[in-house]
């Protein structure tokens, strides 16, 4: 009953009582589900369209452009040799093979050609599509910031160039993108089975919490984690970022579920199955992704020791050893007029040339990797704001987003001295997409607030999403190679840095 008080009293403060364990677990999901699923074949669709948009071109007079010159040829040699690449003149194979199987894949439907050899990179760009609209409305609840966040990584340059090149970075990205969708539904599964404990009254069987039996979704991020690392090594590093990310989520439901000890519990009950979901099945799946070469006779240094494992163990120590000696001016390693360091990266203040080429008449084409200005040119806001929301607001979300953006950033801080170049960041995109999603949503504002609150906040994003667009289409012409004149080659290069 509330105290009466007298006229110019104030009332009493009234708290709130604690929600219980059922209301923190409680995973709330968009009611527009057929909506929802409208919404993300549309974006997708539209998503697909822009990326397969005349994909031959360029070309360098008919063959591989830049660095596919590497992957084209050697994914084209695996359907001839049984799964694997056999260039034994030069030791150019540094890379595992699982990219330059799915390469292998378009080239065997389309022919060696420019359709051929990018039609799988084009495939992995439109995925990334619908799963980052996927993920955006798993995290916001939103339909509508999911379809905002397919439209920010349709219009963003790197996810868009890269989807159009046969390199590597774009499939990293797709499985880093599979892991971490599956890690959210496993999160929600987690926590409605934790609900489900405390429903009926074993949540509290030991001060540690229930056990949570086999966790399927796990399990499929580690594999998808594992074809990652089998397209290029920086996929480890999501490897140790994901399986922390996910520890650190069991124990907080366990708190949420009124467990005794749930960072204990978490330690005892969660640890050893995450280490076998994202740590021992990814190592497996890695060790499977060479199945072509352990059976071939041919393969890279397939016979230099006395067994195949001990012969793969020889191959990937020369692999190691190749990338810690990519050094500026060592032996063999020229310098690059486009290298570029980690600290450049987040607002992609030295882009990648692909393809340059004069044309008659005084014009030319030009391809250029380059992140939408509207977008990369926000990476610092952006991660304050998250980091705000992380460790002052306790905000899953931003903290989840940021563990995925800075695992494609800052080991790269390890080795400065390594030759490193711009399209390294392709992984990092689609988290710098959704911590953008994520601060939209919250200058959108809640469902509860006012109306003009939220058209406010609905007028800034849609402002916002329209600069995106526009930067996008402006840099169109140098994110595919459209022939175009001096003067506006020129005015697209906004930085000093970019030429």
């Amino acid at each position: 009953m509330a105290a009466v008080v007298d006229v110019g009293e104030v009332p009493p403060l009234q708290r709130p009582s604690a929600a219980g364990p059922l209301e923190r677990l409680a995973v709330w999901r968009p009611t527009d589900t057929a909506r929802g699923w409208y919404v993300t074949i549309g974006i997708t669709l539209l998503g697909g369209l822009i990326r397969f948009w005349d994909l031959g071109r360029p070309t360098d007079l008919g063959t591989p452009d830049f660095d596919e010159k590497y992957y084209a040829p050697e994914a084209w040699q695996m359907p001839r040799n049984g799964g694997y690449e056999d260039n034994p003149g030069y030791e150019f194979i540094v890379h595992p093979p699982v990219g330059k199987y799915l390469i292998a894949v378009g080239e065997w439907l389309f022919g060696y050609d420019g359709w051929g050899w990018r039609f799988s990179s084009a495939i992995a760009g439109t995925v990334c599509i619908l799963l980052i609209v996927r993920i955006a409305r798993r995290l916001t609840r939103s339909t509508m910031l999911g379809a905002l966040a397919g439209i920010l990584l349709i219009c963003d340059g790197v996810s868009h160039v890269m989807a159009r090149m046969a390199l590597l970075d774009v499939f990293v990205a797709l499985f880093v993108l599979i892991a971490f969708a599956c890690l959210l539904v496993d999160r929600d599964a987690t926590r409605n089975r934790l609900a489900t404990a405390v429903t009926e009254g074993w949540a509290d069987e030991s001060r540690w919490g229930p056990r949570l039996g086999f966790r399927w979704w796990r399990f499929a991020a580690g594999i998808s984690l594992g074809l990652a690392a089998g397209v290029k090594w920086n996929g480890l590093y999501y490897v140790v970022a994901f399986g922390l990310l996910s520890v650190i989520w069991d124990a907080t439901a366990r708190r949420a579920a009124g467990v005794e000890r749930p960072w204990l519990g978490a330690i005892v009950r969660d640890v050893l199955p995450a280490l076998w979901s994202l740590a021992a099945i990814p190592v497996l799946v890695y060790v499977a992704d060479w199945w072509a070469w352990f059976g071939s006779e041919t393969g890279v240094d397939r016979h230099t020791r006395d067994s195949a494992l001990s012969s793969f163990l020889f191959y990937e120590a020369n692999v190691l050893h190749f990338h810690e000696n990519l050094i500026t001016g060592a032996p063999g390693v020229p310098p690059n007029a486009w290298e570029s360091k980690p600290w450049t990266w987040p607002m992609g203040l030295r882009p990648q040339l692909f393809f340059y080429q004069s044309n008659t008449g005084g014009g030319l084409s030009a391809q250029m990797l380059i992140g939408t200005p509207a977008m990369w040119w926000l990476a610092f806001p952006m991660i304050g704001w998250s980091l705000w929301r992380a460790f002052v607001r306790f905000d899953w979300r931003h903290a989840a987003v940021m563990v995925g953006y800075m695992a494609g950033l800052l080991p790269w801080f390890v080795d400065i001295d390594r030759q490193m170049y711009f399209f390294y960041v392709t992984p990092l995109a689609p988290f710098l997409v959704l911590g953008l999603v994520l601060a939209c949503g919250d200058v959108l504002g809640r469902a509860k607030a006012g109306s003009e609150r939220r058209g406010t906040g609905l007028l800034l994003v849609a402002v916002y999403t329209g600069l995106v667009v526009a930067d996008f289409v402006w840099l169109w012409p140098i994110l595919n190679g459209d022939p175009i004149s001096a003067a506006r080659w020129q005015a697209e290069l906004w930085l000093p840095s970019w030429r």
